[in-house]
């Protein structure tokens, strides 16, 4: 319906379990449609309850809903609980029999018409058939219902886009819902609860922020299930399209070598970053102490970076994180014009001159910006591939001071001019 590859697919029950938005279009008439888990209506209990919750809201938001029965397994006792609660919905309920591929009409819907809610459609979810023909029909539905609104979708500002990253069970989807103020999603002490990267829009003191939930990241030896390989790799994929990155950690387990993979990643992907410590709110001052040495001492490749210690569930903590958020993505996306970062420059070289290679020394002429998201500054000069690592780690945290870009990576490039005097 959404012409994407958005949602995870798996030859596996219980694959979704959030609800999760996609957009599309039907020539000149767009649509927001939702995926949703499994539906167990009676689930008074564990996970099921909770995607049970989910899907309730999905249809309370809808216009249109399209419930989807097996056409291979034929009606069942589930299809008919289903239907009673979509009865009592007051929402306009269209039945469709899928996986109907090389079956014929009949023969595929007659089991369907004892639920009482008229002919089904009839379509092949995996190779498109009818599904062109049935978002024609749930969107003149919906339209029917709703003749007021407005044939074009309007343009959303979906504002700064944050993803919540972590090991599974550190707290991500917790952090969410006391972001957003509602169970937005599902929230379970259980690892792996969260399959697909969710993304959730809300506003904040008048600001506009995309919140991005996770899958859990386990060390790749922890890997077993191949749903859980594309659950990562999604994760992987909302890393690069967030503006800010949040890593989230564990303050009651130890800071590990997956933790610092994840962040190694983040870095890589120059995203901005903050750092966030959950569960603080449940450690003694000694172990409190502990917590900040081990984080000084496995990750200081992220000092760049703000961190903040929080309690997800009591929301403490969180203002600050968010005031850090928008001052990493302001970093970030920061124009730094060419006569203030060759003046930086110059006072960098006149503190400390790179040394001397062979029998000349590196000379830095001028600097300009290269790009954003991260920050990239550009080096102009002779023989600049005499600047060793060390001298550029000492022009960048001169830059960061200088530009106050905490909280995103920068990146330095050198561009040597040609020597006139070299032989060809």
């Amino acid at each position: 319906m959404t012409r994407s590859r958005d949602a995870l697919v798996a030859d596996m029950p219980g694959l979704t379990r959030d609800r999760h938005y996609g957009e599309g279009r039907i020539g000149e008439r767009p649509f927001l449609v939702i995926d949703t888990g499994g539906f167990e209506p009676v689930a008074k209990e564990g996970i099921m309850h909770e995607m049970a919750l989910q899907t309730r809201q999905a249809v309370a938001e809808a216009d249109v809903v399209v419930f989807i029965v097996d056409g291979r397994q034929g009606l069942t006792p589930h299809d008919k609980t289903i239907t009673d609660f979509l009865r009592k919905s007051g929402r306009k309920v269209m039945l469709v029999v899928n996986k109907s591929e090389g079956m014929k009409y009949t023969a595929v819907t007659a089991d369907f018409y004892e639920l009482g809610m008229g002919d089904p459609y009839v379509i092949s979810a995996a190779h498109g058939d009818g599904v062109t023909d049935l978002v024609v029909e749930a969107l003149d539905a919906a339209f029917a219902a709703r003749p007021d609104e407005p044939a074009e979708l309007e343009h959303v500002d979906h504002g700064i886009k944050i993803a919540i990253v972590g090991r599974p069970n550190v707290g991500k989807s917790t952090l969410i819902n006391t972001l957003v103020g509602e169970q937005r999603v599902i929230a379970f002490d259980m690892p792996g609860t969260t399959r697909d990267s969710i993304e959730v829009p809300f506003e904040r003191d008048g600001k506009k922020f995309t919140l991005i939930d996770t899958a859990g990241i386990r060390r790749r030896g922890k890997i077993f299930e191949a749903i859980e390989k594309f659950s990562v790799v999604k994760t992987m994929q909302s890393i690069a399209d967030a503006n800010v990155v949040v890593l989230l950690l564990d303050a009651q387990q130890d800071i590990s070598e997956q933790d610092a993979h994840i962040a190694g990643f983040i870095l890589e992907s120059g995203r901005a970053l903050v750092v966030a410590v959950n569960k603080w709110d449940g450690l003694k001052t000694d172990e409190r102490d502990e917590v900040k040495i081990d984080l000084d001492r496995k990750l200081d490749f992220l000092s760049f970076a703000n961190t903040h210690f929080v309690s997800a569930l009591r929301g403490t903590g969180i203002t600050q994180l968010m005031k850090s958020v928008e001052a990493a993505y302001a970093a970030a996306t920061a124009n730094l014009s060419t006569p203030r970062l060759t003046r930086a420059l110059q006072e960098a070289v006149e503190k400390q001159e790179p040394k001397r290679k062979g029998s000349g020394r590196p000379k830095m002429r001028y600097a300009h910006q290269g790009g954003q998201n991260p920050p990239i500054i550009v080096i102009h000069g002779n023989a600049l591939d005499g600047i060793s690592e060390p001298y550029k780690r000492y022009l960048e945290k001169h830059f960061r001071e200088t530009f106050s870009l905490v909280g995103t990576p920068l990146r330095i490039e050198l561009r040597s001019g040609k020597n006139p005097f070299a032989k060809p």
